[in-house]
């Protein structure tokens, strides 16, 4: 069942979104060892949100008000952290004031990996909706519910650890220049995947 579970998840890795992006910057910028703090806290927040979906929270949160008001506040936490990223490539920072944007420590870029991927709790709706077919498609019991999750959770660990490799082995080959075109990349992409998530239906 963690195998099923690993499967899918790695289905899910191939469609490729901005903490991917992030991780392999991070680590092309930073050393392997920093891509994967990031790796652990997109997937300790991965795993909180896979749990709360089979504990029935996406059924609050699909509540319109809730949903609004996490959209908004999803949509500030990625435009500003895509901003600051951005500008980062030119080497300013939008928050000079804020440590955890200021610094760049293990300490650092986990707690901007949890806030980051924590800034879209819709995911537990998703995660809600993809066990509830899991349940009807294959009639799991919860035991096998939670081996095929952690299978989910082992997959993106997987992936993403490989990313982070991949982005610390190049990192040697790639100029300056690519570096800094990478990190103004990955600002505009949270840009834009900060108003996809306001515009959201």
């Amino acid at each position: 069942m963690i195998y099923k579970g690993f499967k899918f998840g790695m289905l899910l890795q191939l469609a490729v979104g901005p903490m991917c992006l992030m991780v392999f910057n991070t680590s092309a910028t930073y050393g392997f060892l920093m891509g994967l703090s990031l790796v652990m806290a997109i997937s300790l927040i991965d795993g909180l949100y896979i749990i709360l979906s089979g504990l029935g929270v996406a059924m609050i949160i699909n509540k319109e008000k809730i949903k609004s008001a996490i959209k908004v506040l999803g949509c500030i936490v990625l435009v500003l952290f895509g901003i600051n990223t951005a500008t980062g490539a030119f080497g300013f920072t939008l928050l000079p004031d804020l440590k955890l944007f200021s610094n760049v420590t293990n300490h650092n870029v986990f707690f901007q990996g949890v806030l980051l991927t924590a800034s879209n709790p819709l995911t537990i709706i998703f995660w809600g909706s993809v066990f509830s077919s899991q349940v009807a498609e294959n009639e799991f019991s919860k035991k096998q519910l939670i081996f095929f999750g952690i299978g989910c959770i082992l997959s993106t660990i997987s992936f993403l650890t490989i990313v982070s490799f991949l982005g610390s082995i190049l990192s040697g080959f790639l100029p300056q220049i690519i570096i800094q075109i990478l990190n103004f990349s990955v600002g505009i992409v949270l840009i834009y995947f900060g108003i996809k998530l306001l515009l959201k239906k």
